[in-house]
């Protein structure tokens, strides 16, 4: 090989050197780079996981409406256990349990052997009665007559007229008792005192009738059950929001598919020192015959809204050793705890009485340990509270 040829290979080796001495040193310089890179966006990642990641909303303003679920009893509107007003032996009875009666109609006959014989007896008296009022009569105007005369002393003759005054009282007397036994008479039609469903039959015939009171049992129950009364508890705390005219809604057991509107139409105006409850009476459409007198009943009542209360849910409350309070979040992103009080407890969400603003920023779940100035990072953009008519279910 010449010393021409020589000299270029060996300048080829000198290109092909630095060549690859620059290939290197940018490999390395662009790891690191790399390296650096990534260190910095780890070291950004680990101080942003160092904040508490946060979902904020915003409290709701709109009404917020809720239900009272209590239980109930149902009780026929109009409800009449008829006793015995005489006594005797059952003749008949007509109507037995579940029929359907007017008022006026023949429920029953009572057969009075001992009434019937006490209404011959005070007849006969009354004529008897009648007889001595009038010989007492003839005998006063004799009396009289003869007084004009001077044959008799006044004396004798204001005697024969008192005497005639008092058969006359007695004649009255004979006349009241005969009525009184005959309306006793009467009373052995057992007879429906309004429109209605017998609801229960306690006799059958031949059976021993004693005057109804204390040895006395009912012998007929007679129901007006076309509405109904549904009687509920409500706690002393709710009476305030539950006036004459609230809207309930109501369901049975033995129809859980079906709900039956009614309306609160009175309250005891009283508390029951027992139970811290005051009684209210609702009125239930019963047309249909649906509801059954005498029931269990899962009574909801709405409520009266509140349209200027502020909710947010029930998880964003913090119960402390300071009491009640909320977690808010500023424009810096940054904690500010407020103390809270409630109005109202709606399950899911709560009304706040004071303390909170319609343009706070609320920590939805506060996490353990949160306090004033502590740096957060919000997780999703503000959400609204629903309300309690949704169930709870926040809107986006």
């Amino acid at each position: 090989m010449s010393q021409l040829d020589r000299k270029k290979s060996w300048r080829g080796l000198r290109i092909a050197g630095v060549f690859a001495i620059v290939v290197a040193l940018i490999i390395v310089a662009h790891g690191v780079i790399t390296r650096a890179a990534e260190g910095s966006r780890l070291h950004d990642w680990t101080e942003a996981q160092a904040l508490p990641t946060v979902a904020i909303i915003s409290p709701g303003n709109d009404a917020n409406s809720s239900g009272l679920e209590l239980p109930g009893r149902l009780e026929a509107f109009t409800r009449a256990p008829i006793y015995a007003r005489v006594s005797g032996y059952l003749k008949s009875w007509k109507y037995d349990i579940g029929a359907r009666v007017k008022a006026g109609d023949l429920l029953a006959e009572i057969e009075t052997p001992d009434l019937d014989q006490q209404l011959l007896q005070v007849r006969a008296d009354l004529i008897t009665a009648q007889a001595n009022a009038a010989l007492a009569q003839t005998t006063a105007k004799r009396w009289q007559s003869l007084a004009s005369t001077g044959a008799v002393a006044r004396q004798d003759v204001d005697e024969k007229v008192g005497d005639y005054t008092a058969k006359q009282a007695m004649v009255k007397a004979a006349m009241a008792n005969v009525d009184r036994l005959i309306a006793m008479k009467n009373f052995t039609r057992i007879a429906a005192p309004f429109d209605g469903i017998v609801t229960a039959r306690n006799t059958d015939v031949g059976a021993l009738i004693n005057v109804g009171g204390s040895s006395g049992q009912e012998l007929f129950v007679v129901s007006d059950v076309r509405k109904l009364r549904v009687y509920v508890n409500v706690p002393q705390t709710n009476v305030p929001s539950v006036p004459p005219g609230t809207k309930a809604t109501i369901s049975v057991p033995d129809r859980p598919n079906a709900k039956y509107s009614a309306t609160v139409e009175s309250s005891s105006q009283s508390v029951n020192a027992a139970s811290g409850t005051a009684l209210m009476q609702l009125i239930v459409d019963n047309q249909a015959d649906d509801l059954l007198p005498g029931g269990y009943a899962s009574v909801r009542l709405d409520l009266a809204n509140h349209g200027d209360a502020l909710s947010v849910p029930a998880s964003a409350l913090i119960f402390d050793a300071k009491g009640l309070s909320i977690a808010t979040v500023d424009s810096g992103n940054r904690v500010i705890i407020k103390p809270v009080t409630i109005a109202r407890d709606l399950g899911k969400l709560v009304e706040l009485g004071s303390g909170v603003a319609a343009n706070d920023r609320v920590i939805e779940s506060p996490p353990d340990g949160i306090a004033t100035g502590a740096e957060v990072r919000i997780a999703a953009a503000p959400k609204h509270v629903a309300t309690a008519e949704d169930g709870g279910n926040r809107k986006k």
